[in-house]
């Protein structure tokens, strides 16, 4: 038994509602990896060892990556941390060992445990780790109904350790990387499987361990998300923005932001702000002198960078009526719920009673409601439901938008019934 596992032992879990333990001890510091921070493999033949060693390991792999996110451009790994039993931590460098599918294979169909996986799996996929089977803390930890998920306090609640803080939000592609950082990185994994073990405990003795599972295997097969439709309606502050003239103007601007933030590598926020780009749009320039008045647009940018904003501007001011943006995107799915009383009474009172339902499930449950089932699949099928609503033709419909046979037994009969509420 390590020392986590022997403090988890002796800590008492605590999730949402719980009345906390008396008195309760205070968390350890967590301030060393076990066996010291490990060097940064940045080399094909150091990678080679780790190769081995992971293969040679037992047991599942602990895996976490840091991005620069708010710094470079898109999403990469700057740094990507494992940990299994009887191969120790180690911290590998994706920018000098780009191609880290090799590992990927060594580890095989070795469970990986993740913290919030979704965060992290774009970023392992692009240098060729894919795994068949995992589980999240994060998700684990809101499935039996804990009020705090984040990796911090998880540990301490769940473990009775207290990690370090302060290091996440920091440039990941800084080289070399502070030792403090590493540290930081190689805590991080430090105790993921022992975290995982108390969680699936807790998870089989409140019943809820192969709901868990099923979350798990969807998460492990999902395929890469498509690009984003027209990602330049998502700018900070486009609700501002109601002439289709001044929507030209914001994808322009946003464009051209795009293309210089890529050739630079770096966070596309640092290169032009959202809100001077919404503030340009409602405001129009006719000139780069007008433009420079603008905030976001002051003293400190030159004439060069003022002509290239103001030339997507005048692209903007330049394009016919029938090249202009339509206001909103085109709608998949059923409209906003504060439009449903207007346009369909009987749909209106339909999500009434079900979210209502939903939610009083999912505090029973003591799970969070969008675990139990997200919005949208229940906004879906009240806006369309089956001719005859059965929990049969209920379940059929609520598996077509991928949700999982535990949350179908959970809510189709609950659903079934609020899909029969009159508008009254």
């Amino acid at each position: 038994m390590t020392d986590a596992q022997k403090t988890a032992a002796d800590t008492t879990l605590r999730a949402a509602g719980d009345s906390p333990p008396d008195p309760r001890p205070a968390p350890v510091p967590l301030l060393e990896p076990r066996e010291g921070i490990p060097p940064v493999t940045a080399t094909d033949e150091a990678l080679a060892e780790i190769v081995a060693a992971f293969a040679a390991g037992t047991g599942p792999v602990a895996v976490d990556a840091e991005r620069a996110s708010g710094y470079r451009y898109g999403q990469r790994a700057y740094l990507v941390q494992l940990r299994r039993e009887g191969a120790g931590s180690v911290l590998i460098d994706p920018v000098g060992c780009p191609d880290l599918s090799a590992l990927g294979e060594a580890i095989g169909d070795a469970e990986w445990v993740l913290h919030a996986a979704t965060q992290d799996l774009p970023c392992l996929r692009d240098i060729g780790m894919v795994p068949t089977r995992l589980f999240d803390t994060e998700l684990a930890g809101r499935l039996a109904g804990f009020a705090r998920v984040g990796l911090g306090a998880m540990v301490e609640n769940v473990l009775g350790f207290a990690l370090e803080k302060g290091h996440s939000a920091v440039d990941w592609s800084t080289r070399p990387l502070p030792e403090p950082w590493l540290r930081y990185a190689a805590l991080d994994v430090e105790l993921l499987v022992d975290l995982r073990d108390a969680l699936e405990e807790e998870l089989t003795q409140q019943g809820k361990l192969e709901w868990a599972r099923q979350e798990f295997a969807a998460i492990a097969a999902a395929p890469p998300p498509p690009p984003r439709k027209d990602p330049w309606r998502r700018t900070s502050g486009m609700h501002k923005v109601r002439r289709r003239r001044q929507m030209a103007v914001v994808r322009e601007l946003w464009t051209a932001r795009d293309q210089v933030a890529q050739r630079r590598d770096v966070s596309p926020g640092k290169v032009l702000g959202d809100a001077a780009i919404v503030e340009a749009a409602l405001s129009l320039p006719p000139n780069s002198h007008a433009l420079a008045g603008l905030h976001g647009f002051g003293h400190r940018m030159g004439r060069r960078q003022l002509e290239q904003w103001q030339a997507a501007v005048d692209r903007a001011r330049a394009l016919p009526e029938s090249e202009l943006p339509q206001p909103g995107q085109p709608l998949n799915g059923p409209p906003p719920p504060r439009a449903w009383a207007d346009k369909d009474p009987a749909a209106a009172a339909r999500l009434s009673a079900a979210r209502a339902a939903v939610t009083a499930l999912a505090e029973s449950l003591n799970l969070p409601q969008e675990n139990l089932i997200t919005p949208d699949t229940v906004r879906r099928l009240c806006w369309e439901p089956p001719a005859e609503p059965t929990q049969e033709s209920v379940a059929e419909v609520l598996s077509g938008h991928g949700a999982r046979p535990w949350q179908i037994e959970q809510v189709a009969p609950i659903l079934t019934e609020a899909l029969m509420t009159d508008v009254g």
